[in-house]
């Protein structure tokens, strides 16, 4: 059985050790011991404050796997993207050229700096230590963070968006960027990631970026091809994240071209499928008319994991195994929500 719980100080060592075998360029996790302790500790007082508006802060959970109490993935939950600044990503426009005398009307695929995205709540650092092998721990992981959201509406947006990794070859070069970002900050794919830490509010962005559309067709062929396509490592979150109801269509990222998905919370399943249930202990059903249910306790006292159960759906309570109590916390009697997976 896996958990997904906040992360914790003594989390640090597991989550060096996840971050040191990452994919150079694909931000997922800081990758210094320093900057992972600074996380879970901005993490830990994020959990703790009192929220009524989405600010600065940064909520990261670990996937436990509990047998072992090895943490074996992380994901986290920024409350208000651009939060100390402005969240820049560039929109697919189309923009019609029209032509009479010539009797040509076509349209033209551009690329727009924007900040439509900034105070929308984004999801990030998602990164499973065997994801060739992830099963249905990995929908719970992904998940998870929605359902606490569920729980705490007023620390997240009305909004949320997820940037993927795009496309870099073996050495980590981006032809993304090679066409148009290496060109105004003359520096290459890895280099400026690492400058800018994996963000998209630093003020040099709106400095150096182009303020222009940018037209696609003047872009080369790979960096067209590259456009809106996802780093091998991403397929899984993709995967799970438009099963949730993201929709991939509007933006891309500004440095490597790659998808930004994004949803209003009430096109989320976890937002629409989730049922506030009390606890009872399973009496004992047909294994053929189980359901599997991501089930999590409430905000305060957070833990969520996957479980087959009988249906829950016409009744105002959930029948849980005492093996599925005991990892979360709960007892009879106490309230949890659900959501199938």
């Amino acid at each position: 059985m896996y958990v997904v719980r906040p992360v914790e100080l003594r989390d640090i060592d597991a989550l060096e050790s996840l971050a040191a075998v990452m994919t150079p360029g694909v931000h997922t996790l800081p990758r210094t011991r320093d900057t992972i302790a600074a996380f879970i500790e901005r993490s830990i007082a994020s959990f703790a404050a009192q929220v009524d508006i989405p600010s600065e802060e940064s909520y990261l959970f670990v996937l436990e796997e509990t047998a072992t109490g090895d943490v074996v993935g992380t994901a986290a939950v920024h409350a208000s993207a651009g939060s100390n600044g402005t969240y820049f990503a560039f929109r697919n426009d189309v923009i019609q050229q029209v032509s009479r005398d010539l009797n040509i009307c076509h349209s033209v695929h551009a690329l727009t700096l924007c900040s439509e995205l900034t105070a929308c709540s984004q999801l990030s650092g998602f990164h499973l230590r065997d994801r060739e092998h992830a099963g249905i721990e990995a929908a719970l992981l992904s998940r998870a963070r929605l359902l606490y959201a569920v729980l705490a509406p007023k620390r997240f947006g009305d909004r949320f968006f997820v940037p993927l990794a795009g496309v870099t070859d073996n050495d980590g070069q981006s032809p993304f960027w090679n066409a148009l970002g290496r060109k105004f900050f003359k520096m290459d794919f890895l280099e400026a990631e690492r400058v800018v830490g994996g963000a998209r509010n630093r003020t040099m962005i709106v400095e150096l970026m182009p303020h222009y559309p940018v037209y696609v067709p003047l872009l080369p062929g790979d960096a067209q091809a590259a456009m809106g396509q996802i780093h091998p490592s991403g397929q899984l979150a993709f995967n799970l994240l438009t099963q949730e109801g993201f929709e991939a269509d509007e933006y891309v990222d500004i440095f490597d071209g790659g998808p930004i998905l994004a949803a209003h919370k009430l096109s989320l399943r976890s937002f629409c499928g989730s049922q506030h249930r009390r606890v009872e202990t399973t009496r004992g059903a047909d294994s053929d008319k189980l359901v599997t249910y991501a089930v999590a306790t409430n905000a305060e006292r957070f833990r969520a994991i996957t479980v087959a159960c009988p249906p829950c759906d016409t009744s105002d309570v959930v029948c849980l195994p005492l093996a599925a109590q005991q990892a979360l916390g709960v007892k009879p009697g106490d309230p949890v929500i659900c959501v199938r997976i």
